[in-house]
């Protein structure tokens, strides 16, 4: 994990479609000097996606300065569902500019109450009340801050246990990454809050065993019990697949949640609006959570998230004490409200329901191609995953990278393989994506899985 990809230019066959072009080495040398100052003012930590300096974005496709165009099947990792620079999305934080208000804090505005009273008219009964904040991580934090004091209130000052899960990612924060459950990323942390513990995700691949026994038993093995549980997080998928857990768990999950006063959190931040075929990824399971945590492709650009949850656990502090620099700021507000109309409108949640099996039996493609070196197919709406393995069927982190890299360079544009152990080839698009770019783009996602698969014999 972590493997930076190479910036020499590469010359590679010219491509010429309807829905990619590639014409210059990739990068092109001029785009270099970007580079380079990216390298030099910037963390290593900057230096992970193919390297592709960006000249602008429209709706489903990328472009650089010198006449390249890639097929986007990033979506700016999950952001952009309505398509990049949306002209809706453009015109209404362009109008909301020029009215001369870009920032109030938590004064009142009417932008703040309005996106707060759409996002609540999409979200199940009880959770009408909505928070706005900036990140996804400073939404996950929230819902931990929340499901304590929660647990503090009805259960006294024991009931503070937070359960992530294993393979689990809520962000990059102190809370956030505890919570999760990829350990290489809380390496840093050292000193452990021995209230946060992770059970094992019961993806069925990776975790074998996906019965309700698995998350009983951690808690045990925690230390913990039942009434010493504030609150419980998990993605709606994770995001290392995209995963999913079994019905019947969940709903055994919800059971368990309510009987013993615990709030339950579905973490939709790359999962919500429409992502999956559903508004929100939770539908699938048919339960409602105590909180919601959103963000990404709320805005499909700006830089917001929300956490949803009912009156009796949103109002739990005072006027003043839970509240953010950049809440609702309304331009945000604007872009989210224009998003958020245009999925709504154009039906773009049932474009990703519709074109589900087209995606998906494009990524089993793969894996009837290649059975030894594809081990777990995902796919739900237009998030798709394919996990790489070795031989052994251990992750090939190494194998993932090559496909993105050879796609890339094919006019495919993907981020860096994700998962516990950077061994998953994500595809997400925008989900205004037509059926005839979703064929074109499976049709190179082979032609890179082969040549990388020949590589390796060769």
């Amino acid at each position: 994990m972590g493997k930076e990809f190479d910036s020499t230019p590469q010359q590679v066959p010219a491509v010429a479609t309807a829905y990619r072009t590639i014409c210059t080495a990739v990068p092109h040398p001029d785009s270099l000097q970007h580079i380079e100052r990216s390298r030099r003012f910037e963390p290593l930590s900057m230096r992970g996606m193919p390297p592709i300096v960006w000249d602008r974005a429209e709706d489903i496709f990328v472009y650089d300065k010198y006449g390249n165009r890639w097929l986007d099947w990033s979506s700016g990792v999950l952001v952009t569902n309505c398509g990049h620079g949306a002209p809706e999305v453009r015109q209404a934080m362009i109008e909301q500019i020029q009215s001369g208000l870009i920032h109030n804090y938590v004064f009142p505005s009417e932008e703040r109450p309005a996106l707060a009273e759409l996002i609540a008219s999409l979200s199940p009964e009880p959770l009408k009340k909505v928070f706005l904040l900036s990140s996804g991580s400073e939404a996950t934090e929230c819902a931990i801050k929340l499901s304590r004091a929660h647990g503090i209130k009805v259960g006294g000052r024991r009931k503070i246990g937070i359960v992530g899960f294993e393979r689990g990612y809520h962000g990059r924060t102190l809370a956030s990454q505890q919570a999760g459950g990829i350990r290489g990323q809380k390496e840093w942390i050292v000193n452990l809050d021995p209230a946060i513990l992770n059970a094992p995700f019961p993806d069925g691949y990776w975790e074998k065993d996906s019965s309700f026994d698995g998350f009983l038993k951690a808690i045990e093995q925690g230390g913990m019990k039942p009434e010493d549980i504030a609150g419980v997080i998990m993605e709606s998928y994770q995001g290392v697949g995209p995963d999913f857990a079994p019905v019947p768990y969940i709903k055994e999950l919800r059971r368990w949640c309510d009987e013993h006063q615990v709030l339950l959190t579905f973490d939709e931040v790359q999962s919500g609006f429409g992502r999956t075929g559903k508004f929100w990824a939770f539908e699938h399971y048919g339960v409602v959570p105590d909180l919601i945590c959103c963000g990404k492709g709320i805005s499909s650009s700006m830089p917001l998230s929300a956490v949803i949850g009912s009156a009796a656990v949103m109002d739990q502090f005072p006027p003043g004490s839970m509240t953010s620099t950049h809440s609702g700021n309304p331009v945000c507000c604007a872009a989210a409200l224009a998003n958020i109309r245009k999925i709504l409108d154009e039906d773009l949640t049932g474009n990703a329901a519709r074109l589900e099996p087209v995606l998906r039996e494009g990524c089993l493609e793969v894996k009837r191609r290649h059975p030894g070196m594809v081990g777990h197919v995902t796919c739900s709406g237009l998030v798709a995953g394919l996990q790489t393995i070795k031989a052994d069927g251990s992750p090939d982190h190494d194998l993932a990278h090559r496909v993105v890299e050879l796609c890339y360079q094919k006019g495919l544009l993907m981020f860096a393989p994700v998962g516990a152990w950077g061994q998953t080839v994500k595809i997400c698009p925008p989900l205004t994506t037509p059926k005839a770019a979703l064929e074109e783009g499976i049709a190179v996602l082979w032609e890179a899985f082969d040549q990388a698969v020949a590589e390796r014999s060769s």
